[in-house]
């Protein structure tokens, strides 16, 4: 059983829905004071007082990771709210489909800014309070996308997630003067609002590609974040968790009908 996250203050950036939602709602779970955040104060208060319904305290914050005043402005004002921050999600990112034939610079960029840069542009703004906490932790969502796996349609969003580790291995070493981790969970397919929206026939499928015959909760990813941020896991930086059902094992999927 982990240490309690009792008291501790987290951020979980694009936190409103999805597997950013989920990971707030783990962290409320287990005691910690959680700030939500999503572009809209709307979103992030809706999903704030629904989580609230947990143990912690949630409050929901707006933001765009992918500028740094506004981050600067978040980081002060979850620390005057929660007295301060241990543990960073950055977790906030977009995937729009598009092929690299139809795929725009000005697209290329927008996805860079928000998914990469905001990664870099959160940590950067919530330094001073991690240093100060003492036990400071930086969770990053990455993907199988990208470190581990390929899709069409995702080459821009596959260059963000496998550019978090590498940007990760640095920070990791950089900020370990502070005690601070920086650790990322790598997602496989995951049960969000996104991909039930494809319909119930694009899910069945894509779990059938699962060895463990299903897809993965919201929730799946937040337990992993969880233990990287707790103290149990001090001694744990620059590494990732894949939480894919196993998705990424088999060669074909003759592999799993001769399972």
């Amino acid at each position: 059983m982990l240490t309690s996250m009792g008291g501790k203050s987290v951020i979980v950036t694009g936190g409103s829905k999805g597997i950013g939602k989920g990971i707030a709602r783990v962290f409320a779970r287990n005691g910690a004071k959680v700030a939500v955040v999503s572009r809209t104060l709307a979103e992030a208060e809706a999903s704030a007082a629904e989580l609230s319904r947990e143990e912690g305290v949630v409050k929901g914050f707006t933001g765009d990771v992918a500028k740094l005043d506004d981050m600067q402005r978040l980081a002060t004002e979850v620390n005057a709210a929660h007295g301060g921050i241990d543990v960073l999600c950055a977790n906030a990112g977009v995937f729009p489909q598009a092929k690299i034939e139809d795929l725009s610079p000005e697209e290329w960029d927008q996805i860079m800014a928000t998914n990469l840069k905001g990664t870099f542009i959160a940590i950067k703004a919530c330094l001073p309070y991690l240093k100060s906490s003492g036990q400071g932790r930086i969770v990053i969502t990455s993907s199988i996308t990208g470190p581990v796996t390929g899709f069409p349609g995702w080459s821009h969003y596959g260059a963000t997630k496998a550019g978090q580790l590498g940007f990760m291995r640095t920070a990791c070493i950089e900020l370990a003067k502070y005690g601070i981790t920086v650790n990322a969970v790598l997602p496989g397919n995951i049960m969000t609002e996104g991909l039930i929206a494809l319909g119930e026939d694009y899910c069945n499928s894509m779990a059938a590609s699962v060895p463990l015959k299903k897809l993965g909760t919201v929730e799946d990813i937040g337990y992993a974040a969880l233990f990287f941020a707790s103290k149990e896991a001090a001694y744990i930086t620059g590494q990732t968790i894949i939480v894919d059902g196993g998705q990424i094992l088999p060669e074909s999927l003759d592999a799993l009908t001769q399972a």
